[in-house]
């Protein structure tokens, strides 16, 4: 049954476009409950293989209430790219970078996007997702679409600050350095079957996750620091 069909027939068994019945129920918690259905339905199963009728049954409500509170499949996608974004986005602009020591500032990076992508794992599959739209719809989000600019810069600022105080070396690139820190925190979650099996280590193992936490933020720091 397409989308349409379904819509049809949520409006109507006798086809007349009756207003939809809100539930009592908390329209904010029912709201909430279809975007955590949505953002868990396409990180499993991508953008085209989603189906609005199982993220309905996922957050347990009638399917008029997602076309009501969305829009439709579409909104909705667009909904959980801005939630699991902005997520990311508000934590690392609370991080404060600017007001910390130098090699302190890269310390609370490395550490806080290393937990962020193990703790976040619907981060990872919807991030995965929008790659293979090509960031088309995260691109059309006008919040989020180059937010990540101001971050990069705050980050020049702390290396800049770094060399000054004869801390760091001068030729790091900050928007090189983000995406190295994002690299390193995130290949062992999102290839963490594959690596686990080809390896022989449970890397979803507490102790393994501590001891590679540790090993990003040695390499980082390696990386940035002046030498002698």
């Amino acid at each position: 049954m397409s989308e349409l069909e379904t819509l049809s027939r949520a409006k109507g068994a006798e086809g007349n476009d009756k207003p939809v019945k809100m539930s009592k129920r908390d329209p904010s918690a029912t709201k909430e409950k279809i975007l955590q259905a949505g953002i868990s339905e396409f990180g499993l199963q991508g953008f085209g293989g989603a189906r609005t009728e199982a993220i309905a049954e996922r957050a347990g409500c009638n399917i008029r209430m997602l076309y009501h509170y969305f829009g439709g499949k579409k909104a909705l996608y667009v909904s959980c790219l801005d939630r699991v974004y902005s997520n990311l986005r508000e934590r690392e602009f609370a991080l404060n970078l600017t007001e910390l020591q130098p090699t302190q500032a890269i310390v609370r990076l490395v550490e806080f996007l290393f937990d962020h992508i193990s703790e976040s794992p619907d981060f990872v599959r919807l991030s995965a997702v929008e790659n293979t739209q090509r960031g088309k719809f995260l691109e059309a989000l006008p919040d989020l679409a180059n937010t990540e600019t101001d971050l990069v810069g705050t980050l020049g600022k702390v290396l800049q600050s770094g060399v000054s105080r004869q801390e760091f070396r001068a030729d790091v690139d900050a928007l090189q350095l983000y995406i190295s820190i994002m690299s390193l925190s995130y290949l062992h979650v999102s290839h963490r079957y594959t690596l686990g099996i080809t390896h022989g280590q449970n890397l979803e193992n507490e102790q393994w996750l501590l001891d590679r936490r540790t090993h990003v933020t040695d390499m980082i720091l390696s990386y940035v620091s002046k030498k002698d």
